[in-house]
């Protein structure tokens, strides 16, 4: 089959590239507000220059941040097990990627260990390798916040379709990273990714799908969101009313680029909050009608963590349409910026994932003989 009449290949690539260039849109304001958004650039529509355009390196011209980065890497723990993971298999795998190995990081222009870019909540992940943690409670005490939900989208791509797996996984597999409403952003966003891979999926299964499988503080939020979102039309005026709702649920203050960690509850497990990312991706696919470039600008121009946000949507968004419905330009940026090709780990993931659905069927099978063999 051809990249032009394999849907599943299309569904993947755009997943990872939707993410990946939502994620560089957002990079160059993220923690940045609304109108200072809007007094540097606009609103941001495409992929810019860095806020600082003295400085030549860092974020801006389509580079983008280690939302990125950790979904490769995940991806490529998959391909290499070539199996569904889990909170071992993950541990021991991602960490010495992260740490032992040298990549390409377009913010610094050379080649380092990933962990030396990666913020603390996913730095904690190396410490916890360090101290020979236990795989299934690594994530317990980490800061609870967006770290794993922005690099979940490929445990969604190995589940497509199937978006109850596809949570399930997810906790599994993020418990060494992340706790609470962390952990929950993390198999709510999975579960997202392999409902948009359906060839009938829709906004609306896309939000069943999250509502069926979330708990407690996230589902109440996501609910709330949608309901905003369904009032709202355009991007640029849902922004302010969907962070009016998330301020019921959200950890971090209006004031988060110089408050967060100590000084707010963002340490706290909860069963009543819910990160600000997934619900608010999930917003602005509503508001957008599922619009791949909508949902990406609406996360972008949200400001606040706008990469992890554009980059979530992206992937839902990008997994939903295919990649035909990126722009070619965008895509042509995106390796170039990051010395990346994205295609050949699409089409790994997409070999893998038949593999898996066809294992998955065979053991359905097998059991389905077992239980006309006990009668009754």
């Amino acid at each position: 089959m051809t990249a032009s009449t394999d849907l599943l290949l299309q569904k993947i690539q755009g997943c990872l590239y939707g993410g990946a260039i939502g994620d560089a849109m957002g990079a160059p304001a993220e923690w940045r507000m609304p109108d200072e958004i809007q007094a540097r650039y606009g609103y941001i529509t495409d992929l810019v220059e860095s806020w600082d355009e003295a400085n030549v390196r860092g974020r801006g011209n389509g580079r983008y941040t280690d939302d990125s980065h950790m979904a490769q890497l995940l991806c490529e723990c998959y391909i290499e097990r070539g199996d569904h993971l889990d909170a071992h298999e993950f541990f021991r795998r991602i960490v010495p990627k992260m740490a032992l190995e040298d990549r390409w990081i377009p913010e610094y222009e050379r080649e380092m260990p990933l962990v030396e870019r990666l913020f603390y909540p996913e730095k904690w992940l190396y410490n916890r390798w360090l101290a020979n943690a236990d795989p299934r409670n690594a994530g317990v005490g980490n800061m609870v916040n967006c770290g794993a939900a922005m690099y979940a989208a490929p445990v969604g791509i190995v589940n497509a379709c199937d978006p109850a797996r596809a949570y399930a996984e997810a906790v599994d597999v993020f418990s060494a990273h992340q706790v609470s409403f962390g952990l929950e952003a993390a198999a709510v966003q999975a579960a997202c990714v392999a409902e948009a891979f359906k060839p009938k999926a829709s906004v609306s299964s896309i939000i069943d799908a999250a509502l069926s499988v979330a708990k407690d503080g996230t589902a109440d939020c996501i609910a709330a969101i949608a309901e905003k979102a369904s009032t709202v039309t355009d991007w640029r005026t849902a922004i302010g009313p969907l962070r009016e709702v998330m301020r019921e649920y959200d950890t971090s203050p209006d004031d988060a680029k110089s408050e967060r960690g100590n000084g707010t509850d963002d340490w706290t497990p909860s069963r009543a909050r819910s990160i600000e990312e997934v619900p608010i991706a999930l917003g602005f696919l509503v508001v957008t009608g599922g619009d791949y470039e909508g949902v990406i600008m609406g996360g972008t121009n949200y400001g606040r963590d706008n990469d992890s946000i554009a980059g979530m949507g992206g992937a839902i968004a990008g997994a939903l349409h295919g990649i035909d419905a990126l722009r070619p330009e965008w895509v042509e940026q995106i390796n170039s910026a990051n010395r990346i090709d994205l295609k050949p780990i699409a089409a790994d993931m997409a070999a893998l994932t038949r593999k898996l659905q066809a294992r998955q069927l065979a053991a359905a099978r097998q059991r389905q003989t077992a239980f006309e063999a006990l009668g009754g």
